[in-house]
């Protein structure tokens, strides 16, 4: 009998540390609670474990190939696929941070939006007919948020690729690095990530939509 596994990012607290509480609760498998820090998941699990739940852990850093490779490679030897992905893991700059604004843009973008696209190219050939897949973005993540009608619009674009959401989203690094971003994007640069994370979501649907079609 085939064992379903659901994953979860940046899991060990908040959002993440929940929904692997809800998924122990509603979801017939094994979850796989996974967070870059090593000690910080196994006390999360421990935490679960006194409420009677049973998460497995694994050591999973979405901003490292060669760990989600790893992590890729463990599952598939030892279950086959996966059957619910939640990519949950991301970071923000608290509003008094004193890095500079090139700086908040660069690792921002680099873990929200580009980390969470390679974990999603090394781990969807893996996942499952019927599988799910949930990239937890944000209130912030609406398109109201760019100032920009025509930035908007190119979000919005139903023929946007990949490609082109990720050039769009190195334009905003650029801006920031020379200190123009604020007329067309805003001033945060989890705004821009979490704009990302949402049209990205738009696009793998569309793609996972015209698969299915021609086949």
């Amino acid at each position: 009998m085939v064992t379903k596994v659901a994953v979860v990012t940046g899991a060990n607290k908040g959002i993440g540390f929940a929904i692997v509480r809800g998924l122990c609760k509603r979801f017939k498998g094994e979850v796989y609670l996974t967070s870059r820090d090593e000690t910080r998941g196994k006390s999360a699990v421990q935490e679960l474990e006194k409420e009677g739940l049973f998460p497995k852990f694994h050591q999973l850093d979405i901003t490292s190939i060669k760990s989600v490779k790893v992590f890729r490679d463990y599952v598939k030897e030892k279950y086959g696929g996966i059957d619910i992905l939640v990519n949950n893991a991301a970071i923000a700059f608290k509003s008094a941070a004193t890095e500079p604004v090139a700086v908040q843009a660069e690792q921002t973008l680099f873990v929200n939006y580009f980390s969470l696209l390679s974990t999603c190219e090394v781990l969807f050939p893996i996942l499952r007919d019927g599988a799910k897949v949930v990239n937890i973005s944000s209130s912030c993540g609406h398109l109201s948020q760019i100032p920009s009608v025509a930035l908007r619009n190119k979000f919005k674009d139903e023929n946007l690729t990949v490609e082109q959401l990720s050039d769009l989203m190195n334009q905003y690094i650029e801006a920031a690095r020379q200190g123009t971003q604020a007329p067309e994007w805003g001033n945060s640069s989890y705004v821009v990530s979490k704009v990302g994370v949402t049209a990205l979501t738009k696009i793998h649907q569309r793609m996972y939509d015209n698969r299915n079609h021609r086949t």
